[in-house]
Parts: C-alpha cells; sequence; structure tokens
C-alpha cells in the first residue's frame, strides 16, 4: 500500500503547497526573511522601537464554516481569520506583524485549499500583515466528508507606553458602538440550529427583511476594525476597547474593566440588525440569551473619557464612519448593567 490508498495525496498537497507560497509572497515586506516552505517562518524586528511589545493571539472561524460548506464559497472565511485576529490584538493598542494559519481537511481539494487562503492572503495585504507560514493537515477519517477546519495566529506589536487594556477607564467615561456587518464569526451554532433547522430556511433563499440571500447574510465578512481604530489610538483618545465576539456585550465587557467600574449599556441607542431580529423571533431566544450569543449589530466598543468626545466624532466623521454613544461608565462591580435608552433616532451618530 502506499499514503494515497489511506486517503493522504502528497501530490495535491505539494500542488496545494506552490500556490500557497506564491499567495503567501505578495504579502511580504522587507522584514520577511525567507520563503514560505520552511519548518518555521522569520521575521525581522528591525525598525521597532527598543520598547516594542509583542502582541499575540490565536483564533478560528467556528461553525459559519458550516454555511462556507453548504454555499462553497469559501474565500470569505479566511479573510474573516484574519480581521478577527487583527481586531483582537488592536484592542490592545497593537498594529499586525505577521500572521500563520492551520487549515485541517479529511481529504485536501486543491482549490479549496487555494481558495481560502486567497482569501487569507488578501486580508493580510489589506492589513500590512504578512502571511509567513502555516499547516495544511490531511487527516481522513477525521473531517467528515468536504468539510476543513481553520485556525489562525496573529502577532502584532505595540508601545509598552500606548498598551490599552482598559486600567484608565473611569466612571464617567463614554461608550461608543462601532457597526457590525452581520453575525461576524460567533453564534452560528444557534442560527443554524434556529434558521435552518427549526425554521427550514434555504441558504439560497431571499429574504427581505435582510434584503439579500440568507446565505449571503450569513456569510457577511467579519468587519476588521484596524484601520478605524489606528487614529484615535495615535492620538491617545482610546481608554478601553471591546471586540464583541462569543459572549457578546455581556460577557466580552468586563474583560477590559478596572475594579470599581461598570458598563451601563443602553438598548435601543443603536440599529440592532435584522437577522438578530429574525433569530430571536424565529426562536423565541430571550433578550438576555441573544446579547451574550450574538453582537446584535456593534462589533466594537470604544471607551473614551468625555472631554474627548468632539475629538473622536470629528476623526470618526472624517472617516465617514458610523457610530452610536450606546453608554457610560458607572461605579460599580465589573459587569455589563443594560438600560433601557433613547430610541437609536435620538442617539448621536455619525455617517
Amino acid at each position: 500500500m502506499r499514503y494515497k490508498d489511506a486517503g493522504v495525496d502528497f501530490n495535491a498537497a505539494l500542488q496545494v503547497k506552490s500556490k500557497i507560497r506564491k499567495l503567501a509572497r505578495q504579502t511580504f515586506n522587507s522584514r520577511v526573511l525567507r520563503e514560505v516552505g520552511a519548518f518555521g517562518g522569520f521575521y525581522a524586528l528591525n525598525g521597532l522601537p527598543r520598547d516594542a511589545v509583542l502582541v499575540a493571539s490565536v483564533d478560528g472561524v467556528g461553525t459559519k464554516l458550516k454555511i462556507a460548506f453548504e454555499m462553497n464559497r469559501h474565500a470569505s472565511v479566511g479573510e474573516d481569520l484574519v480581521n478577527h485576529c487583527i481586531n483582537d490584538i488592536a484592542v490592545h493598542g497593537a498594529s499586525p506583524l505577521f500572521f500563520l494559519d492551520y487549515l485541517a481537511t479529511g481529504r485536501l481539494r486543491p482549490a479549496v485549499a487555494e481558495e481560502v487562503v486567497s482569501g487569507i492572503a488578501r486580508a493580510c495585504r489589506a492589513n500590512g500583515c504578512a502571511l509567513i507560514g502555516g499547516e495544511t493537515a490531511e487527516m481522513p477519517g477525521f473531517y467528515p466528508e468536504n468539510e476543513y477546519d481553520l485556525a489562525g495566529c496573529i502577532v502584532g506589536w505595540v508601545r509598552r507606553s500606548k498598551i490599552v487594556d482598559g486600567s484608565r477607564i473611569r466612571p464617567g467615561d463614554l461608550i461608543l458602538g462601532l457597526p457590525s456587518e452581520g453575525l461576524h464569526t460567533n453564534g452560528y451554532s444557534l442560527a443554524r440550529k434556529v434558521l435552518l433547522e427549526r425554521a427550514r430556511m434555504k441558504l439560497g433563499q431571499r429574504i427581505s427583511e435582510l434584503g439579500r440571500t440568507l446565505g449571503e447574510e450569513l456569510l457577511a465578512p467579519h468587519r476588521c476594525y484596524g484601520p478605524v481604530l489606528r487614529p484615535l489610538l495615535d492620538k491617545g483618545y482610546v481608554k478601553g476597547l471591546v471586540h464583541i465576539t462569543g459572549g457578546g456585550i455581556t460577557d466580552n465587557t468586563p474583560r477590559i474593566l478596572p475594579a470599581g467600574c461598570q458598563a451601563e449599556i443602553s438598548l435601543g441607542t443603536w440599529p440592532v440588525l435584522p437577522v438578530f431580529d429574525l433569530i430571536a423571533e424565529l426562536g423565541k431566544v430571550p433578550q438576555d440569551e441573544m446579547l451574550r450569543t450574538f453582537n446584535m449589530g456593534l462589533g466594537m466598543l470604544v471607551v473614551i473619557s468625555k472631554q474627548h468626545k468632539a475629538r473622536v466624532t470629528a476623526v470618526l466623521a472624517k472617516r465617514r464612519e458610523k457610530f452610536w454613544l450606546v453608554g457610560r461608565m458607572i461605579r460599580g462591580k465589573p459587569g455589563v448593567r443594560y438600560v433601557k435608552g433613547p430610541s437609536v433616532k435620538d442617539t448621536h451618530s455619525c455617517a
């Protein structure tokens, strides 16, 4: 017998690696010292300040991949992966340096692998991040037919004096919300259960409330907030940032709160995306469950002092970035307190 008889195709792997090498090379800069294909990726830190601190994060795309499998569209989940990881280090003030990916499947399909990595490379190029290596694993019998798993590791940097960790947050600070573009990469197990299993909706079905097909809605990209946040971070306006991922506003916000500070979030002060209303209605999902499962239309929370509100507004307006004043910091045990706020039409926003 040969390895191919057991389900592992060396020739397919070599074909994929050749294409990945070309895609990765498009993301390289002068700090990348070796081609993809060595046992490790090489990245020089020359040019960084002496007080530079490396910030790293690892994440995956989750069961959003199930939607990609059914629709046979794979580039967008590659972009999702990179954008999610960039957001996770951006909340600490860090800029991305390099990225590594992990793609594992039961049977390696070169065209699918190339499509996934093309999305990864595209997102890396857009954010000045070098794709310096990774792993493509073929494991027959481990994954269902025509499925794969996808994960990635990002490393970025920030000056020690510029680290954002929430320690400067104080009662009276304001909380701004930046819009998401859909579910991003969280809550898909519940969304699939409600929409596809219980309501028996089809991915190709056009949904009037969404203005597009269900599949297009569920594959909407995980937005990258790095470019929007960078000018605010550079000017020192940001006291804390919350990337709204699994756990929603409820469980992610306490991760940055210092002792004696509680986040008061005013419900109704931002437009909840129609897809979340649809899930809540069809699944009879309680509001508290929605708030700790989905981003509900806010992908990033930005904590600033009152004195910087006008300046932050001006920066966001210049970038034509929508935002809403969704809450404030109050005295209390670290956590989230929800209150009923004014309707969204009465809140400050900027297009």
